[in-house]
């Protein structure tokens, strides 16, 4: 998600620019992409003026949308600047949620060199888009579609297969928090009792994190990443956003979609669909079986809090990381979303006494209070 991309970096969501005309910056790489589709349009029966933009990312990547006259109808175009973009992990990720069953965009052309690939299309209506923000069960056919394409993903996971989300890159997406949301964003030089606080709060956050089972992470797990099907329902969602995925905690992506970056819900709807998940996750053996079995196997009440922690974790990054994209990409939009999470990391760590000095840290930089009670709330 970030100008450059680095390790750990959700996408927050797609900007919408649909529809718009194809310009380039640079005039090379637009006679490179004139040639490169010059030679996929026969194959695939391509009509190249209907070439028009579907969506950009807050990284270097872009999206067109191009019809065909196959059946098909339209297909997307990835415009992914090799000096910016490494699309291999995305063509492995790809072809591995393809075997585990899921909707994912098939790579019908890929020129790796020039970083442009022609996929097929999910259509154009993210899970965000049609999500009613007044009656969070309203909503609940929709999450758990979700649900079944997450513990479809996790049930195919191997070990060396995927990056490993690991103590380094948990411990560098922490450093965010306070490289970029408090140094960069809120001019705040940590004292030295501040800096113990914040090292010992992460070194905790990290070990609780590392305890988890083990499956395949997408990483931004989320409603703009997820793609409605035109039948609705429970028909399958098609996913997007992949190419940064690791395998680590399985709490990290059902922490993605119920404590969304753009999106809050009471803990009532949260708690709904976390526990729906974690029947069906158990029921996959993704917690073990027998003696091995993990703890959570048969504590919901632990596998919450676990949910809880691994949130936090990400909850501090992508602070950081929103920051980041404002001060160092002048991308103002996505800081305005930062209250939001200043408000899941106050809420989780109101409910641990470990993490009280974390709470009073964060109260002092944001000028607020320590609650008294705990409501996960909209924020």
């Amino acid at each position: 998600m970030s100008t450059p991309p680095s390790p750990g970096s959700p996408a927050p969501a797609s900007v919408p620019v649909a529809n718009m005309p194809v310009s380039w910056d640079d005039p090379v790489r637009a006679q490179a992409f004139a040639r490169w589709l010059e030679s996929v349009t026969g194959p695939h029966r391509l009509l190249p003026d209907t070439l028009r933009t579907a969506s950009a990312d807050a990284s270097f990547r872009r999206y067109l949308r191009i019809d065909s006259a196959t059946a098909t109808g339209s297909l997307i175009i990835m415009d992914a600047p090799p000096q910016h973009e490494n699309c291999a992990p995305f063509v492995k990720v790809a072809s591995l949620m393809e075997q585990a069953g899921m909707k994912v965009p098939h790579v019908l052309a890929w020129d790796e060199p020039l970083g442009f690939m022609l996929l097929t299309d999910l259509g154009s209506r993210t899970m965000m888009e049609v999500i009613d923000r007044e009656q969070p069960h309203a909503n609940l056919d929709l999450y758990l579609a979700a649900v079944d394409a997450l513990v479809d993903w996790q049930k195919a996971s191997l070990p060396n297969v995927l990056p490993p989300y690991d103590h380094a890159l948990l411990q560098r997406e922490l450093s965010l928090f306070p490289d970029w949301y408090l140094a960069r964003h809120r001019g705040v030089t940590l004292s030295d009792a501040q800096r113990a606080t914040l090292d010992k709060t992460f070194a905790l956050i990290i070990e609780r994190n590392l305890a988890a089972p083990q499956v395949y992470v997408h990483r931004d797990f989320m409603p703009r990443n997820l793609m409605v099907n035109p039948d609705g329902g429970r028909a399958p969602l098609g996913v997007l956003d992949f190419q940064d995925a690791v395998y680590g905690p399985i709490t990290y992506d059902i922490a993605s979609l119920m404590r969304d970056a753009f999106l809050s819900w009471e803990e009532e709807f949260v708690l709904d669909v976390t526990v729906r998940y974690w029947q069906k996750a158990r029921a996959a053996g993704l917690f073990g079986t027998g003696d091995d079995a993990h703890a959570w196997a048969d504590d919901f009440g632990e596998f919450y809090r676990g949910v809880e922690w691994m949130g936090l974790q990400r909850h501090l990054k992508v602070a950081g990381i929103f920051a980041r994209l404002t001060l160092r990409d002048g991308k103002a939009k996505y800081l305005a979303d930062a209250p939001r999470f200043i408000g899941y990391i106050r809420s989780t760590a109101s409910r641990y006494r470990e993490l009280t000095p974390l709470l009073r840290l964060v109260d002092e930089i944001e000028g607020t209070q320590a609650a008294t009670g705990f409501a996960f709330g909209r924020v």
